[in-house]
């Protein structure tokens, strides 16, 4: 697949008035023979695409489900190859649009162009590379579309309308939205903030806007998909994953109640 494969999702929620779906889930969860089963039960239960978290020692943008997950994947022999393995199986089995999900480090250290290029290989449309900062992803920008994939880039509440311009003319395949400030992790309730950047992202670039960070339940997934152009939820779905003793059946209930939320999003964009 190629950046194409998400340009076409996004195409195609807009025309049909709805939110896209993309849910996060670790590599290797909840084990390493069924982590791909988990996904098939996510895409039968509704995803449109998926974010493949490709276990890191030190995720710093993880709250303290994610950060378990990682380390529970790491402990059952995930690496970085086994990742990309698990990306590419993904992708065969469900034949939806798939990110691989990163930090800084594994990517500088294979290097951007090595690391884009087991992506496009393992079938992936893009990159996203949670602590990657604007001043430093020309490199992993450039490496890939040179493997033909788009890389993710993120604004947060607190980002100022001068960077947030700067973010939309990189181009992104789209602009992670930070929903709420902190790291990633379920919330009680949500404030107006993801509401406010919206805003602000759609008065520069009419660039695809992705809402995560905070969101877990079907309302707060409906609150938002006015706004966005998806939604990502990983550690509702993680927490399944590592605290249930049946996790497939309830991953695919909480995938498809968060789906069935962002169906008829009919929204204002």
């Amino acid at each position: 697949m190629s950046r194409r494969c998400l340009d076409g999702l996004f195409a195609r929620v807009r025309e049909e008035g709805r939110t896209a779906f993309l849910p996060f889930m670790t590599a290797g969860l909840p084990d390493p023979g069924t982590t791909v089963e988990a996904f098939t039960a996510m895409a039968e239960a509704g995803a449109d695409a998926f974010e493949v978290g490709i276990p890191y020692s030190d995720p710093l943008m993880d709250g303290p489900i994610i950060q378990a997950a990682s380390a529970k994947a790491i402990e059952s022999g995930m690496t970085l190859r086994g990742g990309f393995e698990v990306l590419g199986r993904v992708v065969e089995a469900t034949g939806l649009p798939a990110l691989a999900m990163s930090y800084a480090n594994p990517v500088f250290r294979l290097g951007p162009d090595e690391f884009a290029r087991r992506a496009a290989d393992a079938g992936a449309c893009g990159l996203i590379v949670a602590d990657l900062p604007l001043e430093e992803a020309p490199p992993v920008a450039e490496a890939a579309h040179r493997a033909g994939i788009g890389l993710v880039l993120f604004a947060a509440p607190t980002t100022h309308d001068e960077r947030l311009a700067r973010i939309a003319a990189r181009r992104p395949v789209f602009i992670y939205g930070v929903a709420e400030l902190g790291v990633t992790g379920e919330r009680n309730r949500m404030s107006a903030r993801p509401r406010d950047l919206a805003a602000r992202i759609r008065a520069v670039t009419d660039t695809p806007l992705v809402m995560g960070v905070g969101i877990g339940t079907p309302q707060q997934a409906a609150a938002l998909a006015p706004y966005a152009d998806g939604v990502i939820v990983g550690s509702a779905l993680v927490r399944r994953a590592i605290e249930s003793p049946d996790p497939i059946p309830e991953i695919a209930a909480a995938a498809a109640a968060l789906a069935g939320a962002l169906s008829g999003s009919g929204a204002p964009k």
